[in-house]
């Protein structure tokens, strides 16, 4: 019995090992996005294969370490932001501009659904050439798809200092499952997302 007992837990031991080998051995890259209210932003990226990280924050501001009060009530210039870590191997950056473009308005200039303001509106912040290409080409073809009759407003904009959120604000899908969903449904983007996208 404890023979087995041992095995099991050298064998357990052994599994964890390795499953932190793969995770350090993963290439990592990072991808940014504005797309309104970061609690919403947070659970379509990190539900997805090849996502190792998904963190809400800030960016797109020229002030240092800006806090929720300040970019909330628009003393700052920053725009509320997820950042996303990725295994290029596992996930393209293509897939996960598709999945941005799915959670937002892209046609709204002034904020996303319920959530007014210059830091509620929708950017994609680039961090090379190439992440700008694959943004400009995606945001192409989303508007000759003839999705939306108005104009895509969402701009493409060069990546700089990305603050995380407070910690209460990070996994808020998970620590406050009913306000989320409340708040989700109550904003207006569940129902946008289920009429244009056919979302549940």
């Amino acid at each position: 019995m404890q023979t087995t007992m041992l095995f099991a837990a050298v064998t357990a031991f052994g599994l964890a090992a390795v499953n932190e080998s793969i995770r350090a051995a993963a290439k990592r890259e990072e991808a940014i996005f504005g797309g309104g209210c970061f609690w919403c932003m947070e659970p379509p990226f990190a539900r997805l294969d090849g996502v190792l990280e998904v963190t809400a924050g800030y960016s797109g501001g020229d002030e240092a370490n800006p806090t929720y009060e300040q970019v909330s009530s628009g003393q700052t210039s920053h725009y509320e932001a997820v950042l996303v870590v990725y295994d290029p191997a596992l996930i393209s950056y293509r897939q996960l501009l598709e999945t941005f473009w799915r959670q937002i308005d892209p046609t709204d200039a002034g904020g996303q659904f319920a959530d007014r303001g210059r830091h509620y509106r929708t950017a994609i912040f680039y961090s090379t050439p190439e992440q700008r290409k694959e943004a400009e080409l995606s945001l192409a073809d989303l508007q000759q798809s003839g999705v939306f009759s108005k104009p895509v407003v969402t701009a493409i904009l060069p990546a700089g200092p990305f603050y995380p959120a407070e910690d209460y604000h990070q996994d808020y899908y998970l620590k406050n499952i009913q306000h989320y969903n409340s708040y989700k449904v109550g904003s207006g983007r569940a129902g946008f997302l289920q009429r244009v996208w056919k979302e549940a």
